[in-house]
């Protein structure tokens, strides 16, 4: 049974820094995309970044690109979101999500197999 559990998220000043974790158990990760999304209150959910497990290929929302880090341990069985320079229009629950391999970026939540439980995070001041 594949289960995804989040954390790191919270309460940060806009400009600030948050690190979230995602651990993956009951699968080998070696042929699966791996992806980070947000979703704020009365809106759709969005994709922020994706990673391919195998080759580490990443590919981010515009509006993230140059702040935000998709990374992996695939020690840990853990992909990170390294979140720089926050804003407020950055609030909102992070969902990390899985699927099989894709070629194309899987941006659609309809694409994904498996979520997490999600970690809110919020930029106030």
């Amino acid at each position: 049974q594949v289960q995804l559990v989040e954390s790191g998220g919270g309460l940060v000043q806009p400009g600030g820094s948050l690190t979230l974790s995602c651990r993956v158990s009951g699968r080998p990760l070696s042929s699966y995309v791996m992806a980070w999304f947000r979703q704020a209150p009365g809106m759709e959910r969005k994709f922020v970044a994706i990673l391919w497990w195998g080759n580490g290929g990443v590919y981010y929302l515009d509006s993230v690109k140059g702040r935000f880090t998709i990374s992996r341990d695939t020690a840990k069985n853990t992909v990170y979101l390294q979140m720089n320079s926050l804003k407020p229009e950055d609030t909102g629950a992070y969902y990390c999500a899985l699927k099989t391999d894709a070629v194309v970026p899987p941006t659609r939540p309809s694409e994904y197999d498996y979520w997490g439980q999600g970690t809110q995070v919020t930029v106030s001041s």
